[in-house]
């Protein structure tokens, strides 16, 4: 397969720059027997008692630093994952060619040395220092909410609160998962109220969920692995359900799948490269409930891996004419294969 078979034209104003509000309120596309329009707040006529939505809980560093070269050229770095002793990996930009051993002083008061970028790739090895109070605190406070590129405006404070999910605890993320960024503690209650099960997983979105595909075939593109962690409670909820388990996002799925391929799903923690593409199977997840994706992205086509590449071009071939907003502030879908999977046994 090629990227471009993933590829559909989207006119620049239909990319959102703000969230819904309030976020239940963004518009829903299901695609199960047909495609019909309806809206978040739908989710629990949608769910059958005994369904399990499973959430990503990670939570979105302020990942985003800038600061300035000894020549004043300008240096933005975006942390993809913590390493030991104050480094991270990190992506980072400037107008000219950063090497190894450059030192760059930051916002807050920290520095950066740029150490190693292992086979020429995009990922940074980097060394953050200095700064008062700890460090991660003062990543926290420094630092910039790290919207994605395609909203074309500078981070506010409010993106603080709406570019991260209610379910946000442990943090490491470098994106929001985003399909979570749409539930509201009244949704959270009414899910509840109608037998719909929660259960919380954690993946820290990194450099593998939006990294752009370079290989000519889909198939020899390779995920950058991302972290998760998979509790002893999240393990025995998706042990014990009654109905569907419905994935809320392209992370979770991954998590998912990536452990009903290793001996099922369990407690774990570990790291995943899992990369879902038309032709691949699906083991465990049932339903999913996903933003609209970039064309040509990895998580478009775990998308079309699900439901059919047909399929998913014919419904936001639909979404497009009937008003959808897309990417990571806009709407959703909740998207069920074309033939129903047998349910689990009891």
């Amino acid at each position: 397969m090629r990227p471009d078979e993933f590829d559909y034209a989207l006119p620049p104003e239909r990319i959102a720059a703000e969230p819904a509000s309030p976020r239940d309120s963004a518009r829903l596309l299901v695609l199960s027997d047909g495609v019909s329009d309806r809206c978040i707040r739908d989710l629990p006529d949608l769910l059958e008692p005994g369904d399990l939505l499973v959430v990503n809980d990670t939570k979105v560093r302020r990942a985003r630093l800038f600061g300035h070269r000894a020549t004043g050229g300008r240096v933005e770095l975006l942390i993809l994952k913590s390493l030991p002793g104050g480094e991270f990996e990190a992506l980072a930009r400037a107008h000219k060619r950063l090497r190894p051993g450059e030192v760059v002083p930051l916002e807050g008061g920290l520095l950066a040395t740029l150490l190693e970028r292992p086979e020429g790739g995009a990922i940074w090895r980097v060394r953050i220092e200095g700064g008062s109070g700890g460090l991660e605190e003062t990543i926290e406070r420094v630092g910039h909410v790290p919207l994605p590129p395609y909203v074309k405006r500078p981070d506010r404070p409010e993106d603080r609160e709406s570019y991260q999910t209610i379910f946000a605890e442990k943090v490491g993320a470098a994106a929001a998962p985003t399909a979570g960024l749409h539930f509201t503690p009244g949704l959270l209650d009414r899910l509840v109220g109608r037998g719909v099960g929660i259960a919380r997983i954690t993946l820290h979105v990194g450099y593998g969920t939006f990294a752009p595909i370079e290989a000519e075939r889909v198939e020899d593109h390779r995920l950058h692995a991302e972290e998760f962690e998979v509790t002893e409670e999240a393990a025995a909820a998706i042990a014990g359900r009654k109905g569907r388990l419905i994935a809320v996002g392209t992370t979770t799925t991954r998590v998912l799948e990536s452990l009903a391929r290793t001996g099922g799903i369990r407690a774990a923690k570990g790291t995943t490269d899992l990369f879902l593409y038309p032709g691949c199977r699906f083991e465990a997840v049932e339903g999913l409930l996903t933003n609209f994706h970039l064309p040509k992205s990895t998580l478009l086509m775990l998308v079309c891996a699900f439901a059919g590449r047909e399929r998913v071009l014919a419904a936001y071939a639909h979404a497009l004419a009937a008003g959808y907003r897309f990417f990571s502030y806009g709407d959703a879908m909740l998207v069920f294969p074309s033939v129903p999977r047998a349910p689990p046994v009891s």
